[in-house]
């Protein structure tokens, strides 16, 4: 068999091919883990709400309501919860750009005049055994949150001047737990000017 003669166009023709053909690859990969992935997404922010919030009935609106917090760039989500017609509390989807690996999500659940009811992890990359202890199922550490409202609890470290024992070891994750919590909290204070409606 006789060697093709290598020519611009020939080379072009080669790699267009191999563009397409991992394209094409990318894209069927991309289609049938679309779905999985949306589905696993449902299902933690479903836990989440249940976990940060008492009973409720429904959350109006259901997808959430994106506030722009003022020491942010990106938009927390709020979901409004109500037992009939009465609100029971809000979640607040927070972040925080802090952690010892980068960004990561938590939902923090408030009661109408801003008492912390609980808090879940969304979505971190901390060190395990060191950061991910800021989640319930490897610590007590959120625990100390629940029940306290921020208007009289420092949402900082004990060693910055606040109210909150840092896991051992993971200051770093510990301060940017903090940081995501409050973000939630006066984002939550200012857009209720003091409580949900």
């Amino acid at each position: 068999m006789a060697k093709k003669e290598s020519t611009l166009l020939n080379m072009v023709l080669t790699l267009f091919l191999v563009t397409a053909a991992a394209g094409l690859a990318l894209a069927l990969v991309y289609n049938t883990t679309l779905e999985p992935i949306q589905q696993v997404e449902k299902e933690v922010l479903e836990t989440a709400l249940g976990r940060v919030l008492p009973e409720f009935d429904k959350i109006e609106p259901p997808s959430g309501i994106e506030v722009a917090p003022e020491n942010g760039k990106d938009p927390l989500v709020f979901y409004p919860a109500y037992k009939g017609e009465e609100p029971v509390g809000t979640a607040v989807k927070t972040y925080t750009d802090q952690g010892f690996s980068g960004r990561f999500w938590i939902m923090v659940g408030f009661s109408p005049d801003g008492t912390i009811i609980n808090t879940a992890v969304l979505e971190h990359k901390e060190t395990p055994g060191l950061g991910d202890k800021m989640e319930t199922e490897k610590s007590d550490f959120p625990d100390q949150f629940k029940g306290e409202n921020p208007a009289d609890f420092g949402l900082s470290v004990t060693k910055d001047g606040g109210d909150v024992d840092a896991i051992t070891a993971a200051t770093i994750s510990s301060r940017a737990f903090c940081d995501a919590v409050d973000r939630a909290y006066k984002t939550f204070m200012n857009k209720n000017k003091g409580g949900a409606k």
